[in-house]
């Protein structure tokens, strides 16, 4: 007998993961910020439903404060960076989930 045709594009619809998350790294090395300033709230928090173009952070590079926003709207999964840590190229900073 013959096999049976596949049946890959049925399997992938039936496999969509509805809580896909992702990560958003720093775009660069510097200071990570979660408050616009230390006596205020953090931009966002673990729970936090965001916008795309919503601020997430500030990094500091050489005197330059640069605001990190989100790529895509979601739920803030976990923060992953402390307040005032120095963060690296290419550091998972936010893990968000759609």
């Amino acid at each position: 007998p013959a096999p049976a045709p596949a049946s890959a594009p049925a399997a992938e619809e039936t496999n969509v993961d509805f809580n896909r998350t992702r990560e958003i790294k720093s775009p660069m090395v510097g200071v990570f910020y979660a408050a616009p300033s230390p006596d205020a709230a953090p931009f966002v928090q673990a729970g936090d439903r965001v916008k795309k173009g919503e601020t997430l952070c500030v990094i500091e590079a050489m005197k330059v404060m640069n605001e990190l926003t989100a790529d895509a709207d979601g739920e803030v999964e976990a923060v992953l960076a402390k307040n005032g840590q120095i963060v690296e190229y290419g550091q998972p900073l936010f893990r968000l989930k759609d």
